[in-house]
């Protein structure tokens, strides 16, 4: 039995069109894919509509773990909370028509209230109940304040919301300067999923851009260890490929998918 599950962010493959990456994830053997609300804005705005991507979604047996991205919601006030709020239902409402049970929530890129963020936080919750879908919380190694999975584990506390998870990532958590053993102070119910990632050598971690990333197994990040402090901590879930390089989307998508899920098992089930 497969240590993990498999899945495919859209960003490795951004400049296909959505029914298309969809057929791709397929075709390259993986069970689920990570869908962009800027994707499915594009499918809509040519025409196409939320229930054509649910019907090839299950034309193609795929599972969306999250959809991408709530932005804006974690540090404004007043009227623009309000407008951010708006924007985060709306993407919400679309995570839903696409059956996603989770989708991914930022921190701002600057200073940090963290005790304006969880009330907010618990508030997106909220709206995500009534919706079926638990907003997941992702720090980003590369902003201000919210940089290391510490810091999510603390926004998450101060939360204390039922639903509250998080989303983690090597790419983050180097980036950041985190450490990769404080995924042992997880409850594997708090993970909604594991992105998977490698880093180079050059630039220094500090330094690094989403593009930076590599195919897992290809830079110098101690993916063993981070596959090895999930599975002592039970979780069995999905890893799914998240790159943004140019090279990639030069090449065929379907060998692109292919390639990741091969290096992505390589070292998973080693």
């Amino acid at each position: 039995m497969p240590r993990f599950r498999y899945c495919l962010n859209a960003s490795t493959i951004r400049t296909t069109p959505v029914l298309q990456q969809i057929k791709t994830a397929r075709d390259a053997g993986y069970d689920a894919i990570e869908l962009w609300h800027d994707h499915l804005d594009q499918h809509l705005q040519r025409g196409g509509t939320l229930g054509e991507v649910r019907r090839a979604l299950d034309d193609n047996g795929l599972v969306v773990p999250t959809t991408i991205y709530l932005a804006g919601w974690f540090q404004p006030a007043g009227a623009e909370h309000a407008l951010a709020l708006t924007e985060a239902r709306r993407r919400l409402e679309q995570s839903a028509a696409v059956g996603a049970t989770h989708a991914i929530a930022g921190p701002p890129p600057g200073p940090a209230d963290r005790a304006l963020g969880a009330v907010h936080y618990h508030e997106l919750l909220e709206i995500g109940r009534t919706l079926g879908v638990r907003p997941a919380f992702e720090y980003l190694g590369f902003v201000e304040e919210i940089c290391r999975l510490e810091d999510a584990i603390d926004i998450v506390n101060r939360t204390q919301h039922v639903d509250a998870t998080i989303v983690i990532d090597p790419f983050h958590c180097v980036r950041g300067g985190g450490s990769i053993e404080t995924i042992r102070q997880l409850d594997p119910r708090r993970i909604a999923i594991s992105h998977f990632n490698d880093c180079p050598a050059d630039p220094p971690f500090r330094l690094q851009r989403d593009e930076d990333r590599v195919m897992p197994g290809d830079g110098v990040v101690n993916l063993s260890a981070w596959c090895h402090a999930l599975t002592d901590i039970g979780y069995n879930g999905w890893l799914s490929l998240e790159l943004f390089r140019e090279d990639l989307l030069a090449r065929d998508p379907l060998s692109v998918a292919r390639e990741g899920l091969e290096k992505m098992q390589r070292i998973a089930e080693a």
